[in-house]
């Protein structure tokens, strides 16, 4: 294609460049999918590597890309198909998740998205799987998304799943996705499901999180951070209540969720469940100014002004013994290399067949996943 053909194709949809996007020859904005179909069609047949951007939260996991373009995705905003009776929900992958939560909150629904969304946009929170300090409770965000419309690397408009709670049909794009850091394409548009609003929430500090997981029924959370263990129920008000009471604490209304990690680096340490505590201290012994643990779900998110590599290496090495893995979520500008992934798995080469077939000029996030896929 040449370059005037493309100049035609993106230039109605330029924008400025986003806060915090690297600088690339284009910026733009499409407004339906059949744009962001031209859009990518155009990219891939240049080919001009693309960096999609939606609100820029996750922005710092994995290698980073030197974009031609970056597509960003915050004008396709629009709720398509909510059935509050069916507890379902199709929305655009550019909707901001406090704007979806502000929406819910009008049937007193959710759909279990980020606690303190910030600028997270709904397709970003799937890119990145971010499951939300609720999973314990409600299970990753792959298992609550029922059909996905994706727009690949060459142009194509794909949808797969289905709008019932119970499906099977089709190819498992919604799966597919979910992880993918848009290397697979565009998360246009997504299905969720709903679940009601509860109708009581509490917190309630514990001195034992093992404890704590043995003792409550089905609690939203069981978080340790650098201040102390605190369980997040939910239910009736009657359920809440006794359950504070066998906890042995007093229940504090509400969902008294820990602040953000912000820091220059940002780990989150994965590893089997029983093994939560282990990691905990291990990211203690390396200096975390801050961290939140995830009891029952085997996941620590920590943060360090400054950290060895050699002490993340170690941190690693252990964490992969164990089936687990580190990723760095964030760094500093400057700060020392440290390989955002690990060790890539061992389905690497199925998953570098799964992006040629939707990305086939590689277009789309180049060199982000592990192994630079």
């Amino acid at each position: 294609m040449t370059a005037s053909a493309i100049d035609r194709v993106l230039d109605p949809h330029q924008v400025e460049i986003p806060d915090g996007a690297p600088d690339a020859r284009w910026a733009v904005a499409p407004d339906t999918l059949e744009a962001v179909a031209d859009v990518l069609a155009a990219a891939g047949a240049a080919p001009l590597r693309v960096l999609v951007w939606g609100g820029g939260t996750h922005q710092g996991m994995g290698y980073r890309v030197d974009p031609d373009v970056v597509l960003v995705t915050r004008r396709l905003d629009r709720v398509v198909d909510w059935q509050p009776d069916d507890l379902t929900l199709v929305v655009e992958g550019g909707l901001g998740v406090a704007a979806l939560d502000t929406v819910l909150a009008e049937r007193s629904q959710t759909a279990v998205l980020a606690e303190q969304p910030g600028a997270a946009t709904v397709g970003g929170a799937v890119a990145a799987a971010a499951s939300t300090r609720r999973r314990l409770r409600y299970g990753p965000i792959r298992d609550r998304m029922l059909e996905a419309t994706v727009v690949t690397g060459d142009g194509r408009v794909v949808t797969a799943g289905g709008r019932v709670v119970k499906n099977v049909t089709g190819f498992d794009i919604p799966r597919l996705v979910t992880g993918s850091f848009g290397a697979l394409g565009v998360v246009g548009r997504v299905c969720l499901k709903l679940w009601p609003g509860p109708a009581a929430t509490a917190t309630v500090a514990v001195d034992d999180p093992g404890v704590a997981l043995a003792t409550a029924y089905r609690p939203a959370a069981v978080l340790e951070t650098e201040s102390g263990t605190r369980v997040f129920l939910e239910g009736t008000q009657a359920e809440v209540e006794a359950q504070a009471v066998d906890l042995g604490g007093t229940a504090v209304p509400g969902h008294a969720w820990p602040a953000p990690v912000e820091a220059p680096w940002r780990l989150v340490v994965r590893v089997p469940r029983a093994e939560t505590a282990a990691a905990v201290e291990r990211v203690r012994a390396l200096g975390a100014g801050r961290f939140v643990a995830a009891h029952g779900v085997g996941e620590v998110e920590a943060g360090f002004g400054d950290v060895p590599v050699e002490g993340l290496a170690g941190l690693r090495a252990w964490s992969e013994e164990l089936g687990g893995a580190l990723v760095v979520a964030s760094r500093p500008d400057g700060g020392a290399f440290f390989d955002p992934w690990g060790t890539p798995p061992p389905s690497i080469e199925l998953a570098r067949r799964v992006k040629a077939a939707f990305d086939p000029a590689g277009i789309m996030n180049p060199g982000r996943l592990p192994g630079g896929l």
